[in-house]
């Protein structure tokens, strides 16, 4: 069982890359971020009495849920708001920069040209531009296999599908990427 201080520092270890997952369903830092802590209170509430291995694909899952339950309220809130849109659209569309929350990982980064770091965040940020393009089930595939690092078994587990969904989602994802990036001249 996960004692609350291994619960804790796992919490902290997972916050800014569910943040950033968020951010690219939802494209809101508001509601990517109550998305975020709902998912953290809710594990912490209901499985912060499981095993430390097990809390990384039930995070991910919980996650994936709360995503859900987000979208589900917003096109109910459409639905009711769109009868009434002659009185202005009733929804804020925010423009926010999700890319300022980037950081440098490491020294090597720190040690580089000022030309070479404005290219590398020009670079990140026309990816994640293209990643945003993606399907929500490509993306999430996507994000969960090469963003969160976990295999097949893992991210069909926490999206609620076979493996082979998987696979092809991601197949279908870096093939979209590869064509999207190379058309703006992008080679990785």
């Amino acid at each position: 069982m996960a004692t609350p201080l291994e619960l804790s520092n796992f919490l902290k270890e997972a916050e800014r890359r569910a943040f950033k997952r968020s951010v690219y369903h939802v494209r809101n830092e508001e509601s990517a971020l109550d998305i975020v802590q709902d998912s953290m209170m809710k594990l912490s509430i209901h499985y912060g009495d499981k095993p430390i291995a097990e809390l990384p694909l039930l995070f991910a899952r919980i996650l994936s849920n709360t995503t859900l339950d987000w979208f589900r309220a917003q096109k109910k809130d459409r639905a009711v708001f769109s009868n009434f849109s002659d009185f202005g659209s009733g929804l804020d569309d925010d423009e926010s920069d999700i890319l300022e929350t980037l950081e440098v990982l490491d020294t090597s980064e720190q040690n580089e040209s000022a030309e070479s770091t404005l290219d590398r965040k020009e670079t990140l940020k026309l990816l994640e531009k293209e990643i945003e393009k993606l399907p929500a089930r490509q993306r999430e595939a996507f994000l969960l296999r090469y963003w969160e690092e976990m295999d097949v078994a893992e991210t069909a587990a926490a999206m609620g599908c076979t493996e082979g969904s998987v696979k092809t989602h991601c197949s279908r994802a870096c093939q979209a990427l590869g064509k999207s990036l190379k058309e703006i001249g992008i080679k990785l």
